[in-house]
């Protein structure tokens, strides 16, 4: 898990959070766009299926980031999938309530990586795989955004729910 460095604070402002959104739980990573260098940061449950908003704020506030990233899931054929609605719903809610820009970078098979990852080249035990699985995706979701020059540009922010 990543630790605030509270002297990176006044060097920089340039912090990303980025969210692997489940029904049950919520990964969160933070990057510095200056290193373009995503670390996974921890996972938030989300009591019956509503997000920890507090838990969320909290972060924002300790965090101070420019923006948020938001992985969004699709089938292979490009389609929704049964979650995406509540995925594209949780990025309003997050641009509404913070008012910053979110934006979304395409999520698939990131989980699945993140499991493979720890699961066979860590040998990480299930029960800590299922605490950890989540924050890696996220790390996954911001790195790639982070990997994608002009993402920003090309992908513009979502608006607040209404």
């Amino acid at each position: 898990m990543a630790e605030r460095d509270p002297l990176a604070a006044q060097l920089s402002n340039d912090a990303y959070l980025g969210f692997d959104f489940g029904n049950k739980k919520i990964g969160i990573a933070v990057g510095y766009a200056a290193s373009a260098i995503a670390s996974p940061l921890l996972t938030l449950k989300s009591p019956n299926q509503v997000p920890d908003w507090q838990a969320i704020a909290k972060l924002i506030t300790e965090w101070r980031p420019m923006g948020l990233v938001v992985g969004l899931s699709a089938q292979q054929d490009g389609s929704d999938n049964p979650i995406t609605p509540r995925m594209r719903k949780f990025c309003r809610q997050l641009a509404g309530r913070f008012e910053l820009p979110v934006y979304t970078v395409d999520e698939t098979l990131t989980t699945f990586a993140a499991k493979q990852m720890l699961y066979d080249e860590l040998e990480v035990r299930a029960a800590k795989l299922w605490a950890v699985q989540d924050q890696l995706a996220a790390q996954l979701i911001l790195q790639s955004w982070f990997d994608s020059p002009g993402q920003a540009s090309t992908n513009p922010p979502v608006r607040p729910e209404q």
